[in-house]
C-alpha cells in the first residue's frame, strides 16, 4: 500500500446545471449542511491524513481562493487558475508538479483527485482510506470510489460502470445497464498521463485507457453518498442531512 500524501480538487467547472444558484457563484462554493462543498472535501482527505492539496479554479476563480485561503490548514491549499477551462483530465494534468509528479511519464506517487461537488459521509471505515488500502500500483492506474445506482436519491442514468469479481471496471455496453456509477473520488497513478493531449481534455480518455489495459478499477462506498446536480438535488439533500435521514445502504 502507498498512501497518497498528495490530492486535487477538481473546481473550476462552470456548474450549469445548478444554475441559477451558479450564475455567481462556483458550484463547490454551495453550502450544504452548514458548510461548502469544498471544505466538505478538504475535510475528508485531510481526515485521510492528505494535507497536500491543489484546487483548480475558472468560474469565479477570485472566489474559489478566497475560500481556500480561508480554510488554512498546513501547508495552505494552492489554487490554481485556468485562464482558460481545460476540463478535468487537462486540469490534473495541470497540476501534476505540484502533485508530487516530476513528470507526466510516470515519475512519482498516487494521488487523489475528488470532484469540487462529490459529498459523501463515510461508513465503518473512511472511504480514502478504504481505497488507499486497496490500490496496488502493481495491478492498478486508477481506483475509482463507486456507488450502488439503487442506492442513489436521483438520476442515475444507465450507470457509468460495472465490474468483474475482481474489481476491474469497464463501462456498459450497448443497451446494457451498470449497477454502479462514480462517486467522484479517485485515485491514479501519474503514468495515466503519459503522451496526454496539452490543453483541455477528459479524464475519460484515460479511463477508457485503463479499461483497455485492465487497470481500472473500483471500490463500492459503503456509506452515503449524495448525488449533488441540480437546485433541487442540493435542496433535497439539506433537508435529508437536517433530518438525520441517509440515503439507504445496501
Amino acid at each position: 500500500m502507498i498512501a497518497p500524501t498528495h490530492a486535487m480538487v477538481l473546481a473550476a467547472g462552470l456548474g450549469t446545471r445548478m444554475r441559477p444558484l451558479t450564475d455567481d457563484m462556483p458550484k463547490p462554493l454551495l453550502p450544504l449542511n452548514g458548510r461548502s462543498l469544498l471544505h466538505h472535501a478538504m475535510d475528508r482527505l485531510h481526515d485521510a491524513g492528505v494535507h497536500n492539496i491543489v484546487v483548480n479554479a475558472h468560474w469565479h476563480a477570485d472566489k474559489v481562493a478566497e475560500a481556500a485561503a480561508q480554510y488554512g490548514g498546513t501547508p495552505a491549499p494552492m489554487v490554481l487558475r485556468e485562464a482558460v477551462l481545460l476540463e478535468t483530465g487537462g486540469g490534473v494534468k495541470a497540476a501534476l508538479p505540484h502533485l508530487g509528479v516530476s513528470e507526466a511519464r510516470g515519475g512519482g506517487s498516487p494521488f487523489v483527485v475528488v470532484n469540487g461537488d462529490a459529498f459523501w459521509l463515510d461508513g465503518p471505515s473512511g472511504a480514502l482510506r478504504r481505497m488507499a488500502a486497496a490500490f496496488d500500483p502493481a495491478e492498478m492506474d486508477a481506483l475509482l470510489l463507486l456507488i450502488r445506482t439503487a442506492q442513489v436519491d436521483g438520476e442515475a442514468g444507465r450507470g457509468d460502470f460495472l465490474m468483474d469479481p475482481l474489481g476491474r471496471a469497464r463501462r456498459p455496453r450497448e443497451r446494457e445497464m451498470a449497477p454502479y456509477m462514480f462517486g467522484g473520488v479517485q485515485i491514479l497513478h501519474p503514468r495515466l498521463f503519459a503522451d496526454t493531449p496539452e490543453g483541455p481534455f477528459s479524464l475519460n480518455l484515460i479511463y477508457d485507457r485503463a479499461i483497455a489495459n485492465g487497470r481500472l478499477y473500483g471500490l463500492v462506498h459503503d456509506g452515503a453518498w449524495f448525488h449533488l446536480s441540480t437546485p433541487r438535488d442540493l435542496e433535497r439533500a439539506e433537508t435529508l442531512l437536517r433530518a438525520g435521514i441517509l440515503p439507504a445502504l445496501f
